[in-house]
C-alpha cells in the first residue's frame, strides 16, 4: 500500500490539475485553500499534487527517505512532461524570496514565492508562452513531522523578480 495521500495519485490526474491553473484567472484577493488542496491569490495559484504521509509518528530516516522518493519520482515524470512541452526549466533557488539577504529590511517577496520559500530550497520553473505566466514544480515540507509536499505554482512573470532588479534565478 503506498503511503502517498492528496490530490491527484497519477500524473494524468496531476497534469490536469496543473493545466487548470494555468488557464485559471487570478483573483483579486487571497481566497483560502480549496478541497482540491490549492489556493490562490492576486497573481498566483498554488496547488498540493501530491502529499506523503506526516512523519508524527515514525520520523525515522528510512520512512521519511521513502516517502521523499516517491514524490521525487513524480516530479521526475512530470519534468519530464512539461519539459516536451516547453523545454528544459530553469531551477530557481528560493533562499533570496526569504529576504534576509535583501537591502530593504522590509522587503517580502509576493506570494507565491513567500510561501514556496518557506518550504523548499529551489523549484523548477518553465516560463509559459503568451501568458505572462511562469509554472513551477517542487517538493516542500513545513516541518519535519509534517508530510512531504508535491507543489505547483502558478505566478505572474514580475513575480521572480528578487527586488533588485535582477531575477532569483
Amino acid at each position: 500500500m503506498s503511503s502517498q495521500h492528496g490530490a491527484a495519485g497519477s500524473a494524468d490526474g496531476q497534469l490536469s490539475i496543473i493545466e487548470n491553473l494555468i488557464d485559471l484567472p487570478f483573483p483579486r484577493q487571497d481566497e483560502n485553500p480549496g478541497r482540491e488542496g490549492g489556493w490562490s491569490g492576486p497573481g498566483y495559484h498554488l496547488a498540493v499534487l501530491r502529499e506523503s504521509q506526516d512523519f508524527w509518528d515514525d520520523r525515522s530516516e528510512e520512512v521519511v527517505e521513502a516517502a521523499e522518493q516517491e514524490l521525487e519520482v513524480d516530479l521526475v515524470v512530470l519534468t519530464a512532461t512539461l519539459t516536451g512541452r516547453w523545454g528544459s526549466p530553469t531551477s530557481v533557488d528560493l533562499w533570496p524570496y526569504l529576504g534576509f539577504d535583501h537591502p530593504d529590511p522590509d522587503y517580502t517577496a509576493p506570494e507565491p514565492l513567500v510561501f514556496l520559500s518557506n518550504v523548499a530550497g529551489s523549484m523548477q520553473v518553465w516560463q509559459l508562452p503568451s501568458t505572462g505566466r511562469w509554472l513551477a514544480l517542487t517538493i516542500g515540507q513545513a516541518d519535519p513531522e509534517f508530510p512531504f509536499q508535491l507543489l505547483a505554482a502558478v505566478g505572474e512573470a514580475a513575480s521572480l523578480r528578487d527586488g533588485t532588479g535582477g531575477h532569483g534565478r
